[in-house]
């Protein structure tokens, strides 16, 4: 490709890309009246909005619910996912093909399909179980970890692929058990997959508005039903709390940026390891 049409695509993709944040970051410093008349360059500035989001909804507790159920989904799925894929990887045994086409197959399912069996499966344990699930931060969790084990096992099963076995034998020959090959070989070697797998689950829970709605209630609820609330609010008239709304959002923003930057490294490697045999 010619270098300056290559200069010209790179330029068109991060307009696309920053302009919108640019336009949002704009806007969280204009007024409702400002933004709902479709000024892109405010008429004056100020931060009343970003004092303003804490109290409106309860942005820092959403934020902090999102962090927990989020944190809790990424790591515990990461962790199981590497103990599963090694399994699926390093040993034969009679099914292990369907059990990786079947995490194969779990992926193209749309979660809207199992929102109502999940809910339907979670009030029947608080009326057969006597345990409160709809509504809980742990019930959230353990909805997410359902969606989120089979991609971050089947990323740790392309990682491990492309690890050599030849270290696993020589782990072998010295007198190392499988966990001991498992903790220390295969996972110190396969940390850009655990980040990548972490992250994507992580973002699972972090993004998602539809079982967070309906498995929540306003103390519980996560970041994302709180920007929906945003966007429904309304203070001092009919005009909808628009600058309140993309303050809310850049700050729900920021731990993914935060989170991108501090594993970046890792990100490059997890994303290009590995094969799909």
């Amino acid at each position: 490709m010619p270098k300056p049409l290559l200069i010209i695509i790179t330029v068109l993709l991060c307009a696309l890309v920053l302009i919108p944040i640019l336009y949002i970051f704009l806007a969280s410093l204009n007024t409702d009246v400002g933004v709902a008349s479709g000024e892109f360059w405010p008429s004056s500035f100020s931060l009343d909005s970003y004092s303003k989001i804490w109290d409106s909804v309860g942005l820092a507790k959403a934020i902090g619910n999102s962090l927990i159920v989020s944190g809790a989904t990424a790591v515990v799925s990461a962790l199981m996912a590497i103990g599963t894929a090694y399994v699926l990887v390093r040993f034969e045994f009679r099914g292990r093909l369907t059990v990786l086409r079947g995490l194969l197959g779990l992926q193209s399912i749309p979660g809207t399909l199992m929102l109502l069996p999940v809910f339907v499966l979670f009030s029947s344990a608080g009326t057969y179980l006597g345990v409160t699930v709809i509504g809980t931060l742990w019930g959230l969790f353990i909805a997410y970890l359902t969606f989120a084990l089979p991609f971050s096992t089947w990323v740790m099963v392309t990682y491990l692929r492309g690890l050599p076995r030849e270290l696993e034998e020589a782990a072998r020959i010295d007198g190392a058990s499988n966990l001991g090959i498992l903790f220390r070989i295969i996972i110190p070697l396969s940390w850009p997959g655990i980040i990548v797998s972490a992250i994507f689950a992580f973002l699972l829970g972090w993004n998602d508005v539809l079982f967070a709605s309906v498995f929540t209630r306003p103390d519980t609820h996560t970041a994302a039903v709180a920007l929906q609330v945003f966007a429904s609010a309304v203070e001092g008239g009919a005009i909808p709390v628009y600058s309140q709304m993309m303050a809310a959002s850049l700050v729900c923003a920021v731990p993914v940026v935060v989170l991108y930057f501090m594993f970046q490294k890792y990100l490059v490697g997890g994303l290009t390891a590995g094969s799909v045999k």
